[in-house]
């Protein structure tokens, strides 16, 4: 039966290496995204709980607007920066920059508007600003927003403001979401759990040195991804039916990056302001149409083309692997089982975009690491 395992779990290092290679054969280019890649209207955006409406003794804050969903991202990144200090400057280096900068991705290429046009919410001739609950996207990123907001309040980020928080309801389909802490524990106690450690763990962190990774920062960036993983395995299947509304391609797109976070958060993919920009430059810059089909969009760049090819095969070679063998996201999590084969991982990750050259030789490195690692326990929760 071992045998069996490995030789399955072989296998799915070898399919992967088959698609990757057999489908992303092109030339490296680099790219220089600079400094000033922030959130759209980040300026505009309240970075203080001084920034919402308080009335009767509570702050209000609707995440159904694009300015105060970012402002909860941008308090949150306000009031953990004295414990990361030493990431990087201007708090750059702070371990939450992913979340911000995703959703405004979102925001700025359309996937937070109304796709059924029932309405005109986030269109650009109604109200630019309205999140839809319409939107897989947005309905999505509501589990990667608000309940990371208040696994902070729960953490005691916020016990000095004098005032109870509270998270306005939609107009529709209320009873998908949570509001409170305590309404979110009773609807998802993991997810609300791992959201909360998070936040406590870093109230209980000194100050991290970003020239040798410490055991503690590695742990923050494990927990992060334990918990972005929660949210993500909590929305999907309360929203699968908002993919009826936007185009397959578009649809299939959703699902896969889904996918591709559980590889991602196995390397402990450092989402800091810097790389995060880098690497979302590789995801397409507008709503995919009917008829898009990487990699040959014209309209999307050659690294544009090849992520989406990325994200297809890795949800395919897991579904693929999952039905009679075993799951490569299993295999892919063995080999990130030590911190050689993160680092590894991470870089094989940027490969596939901008260098597939040197894919093969990645995935050989990982096998390696993945043989190394047979007695490795992996933590996923």
């Amino acid at each position: 039966m071992a045998r069996f395992t490995l030789a399955c779990e072989t296998f799915a290092f070898v399919l992967l290496t088959s698609l990757l290679t057999n489908n992303l054969a092109a030339h490296r280019q680099e790219r220089d995204r600079g400094n000033s890649n922030y959130p759209p209207l980040w300026d505009d955006v309240p970075d203080s709980l001084a920034g919402f409406v308080s009335i009767r003794n509570k702050t209000v804050v609707n995440p159904w607007n694009y300015l105060e969903r970012m402002g909860m991202y941008k308090i949150l990144l306000s009031v953990t920066a004295k414990y990361m200090s030493n990431f990087g400057p201007s708090n750059t280096g702070n371990v939450l920059w992913g979340l911000p900068l995703q959703h405004g991705w979102q925001f700025i290429t359309g996937r937070l508007a109304d796709p059924s046009n029932v309405s005109s919410c986030g269109q650009k001739f109604g109200d630019s600003l309205c999140i839809s609950t319409r939107s897989w996207w947005s309905c999505m990123n509501y589990y990667l927003a608000t309940i990371p907001f208040l696994g902070a309040v729960e953490a005691g980020f916020f016990e000095d403001w004098p005032f109870e928080i509270k998270i306005l309801p939609p107009e529709e389909y209320m009873d998908k979401f949570c509001y409170t802490a305590a309404g979110c524990h009773a609807q998802n106690p993991e997810m609300m759990s791992k959201w909360t450690t998070l936040f406590q763990l870093l109230k209980k962190s000194k100050e991290f040195s970003q020239i040798k990774l410490l055991p503690e920062e590695d742990d923050i960036w494990q927990h992060l991804w334990i918990a972005h993983v929660a949210s993500i395995e909590a929305a999907l299947p309360k929203f699968s039916d908002r993919l009826a509304d936007i185009s397959a391609p578009e649809a299939e797109f959703g699902v896969s990056w889904a996918n591709a976070v559980e590889f991602i958060a196995a390397t402990h993919f450092p989402t800091n302001f810097n790389q995060t920009n880098t690497f979302q430059a590789f995801l397409p810059p507008r709503m995919l149409s009917a008829g898009d089909k990487a990699p040959s969009i014209p309209d999307l760049s050659k690294e544009q083309n090849r992520a989406l090819v990325a994200l297809d095969i890795l949800n395919k070679g897991n579904k693929l692997t999952g039905g009679w063998c075993d799951w490569l996201l299993r295999v892919w999590r063995r080999a990130m089982c030590s911190e050689d084969g993160r680092a590894q991982g991470q870089n094989l990750l940027e490969n596939i975009v901008v260098d597939p050259d040197r894919i093969s030789t990645g995935i050989r490195s990982l096998l390696l690491e993945y043989i190394k690692n047979r007695n490795c326990i992996i933590i996923n929760s």
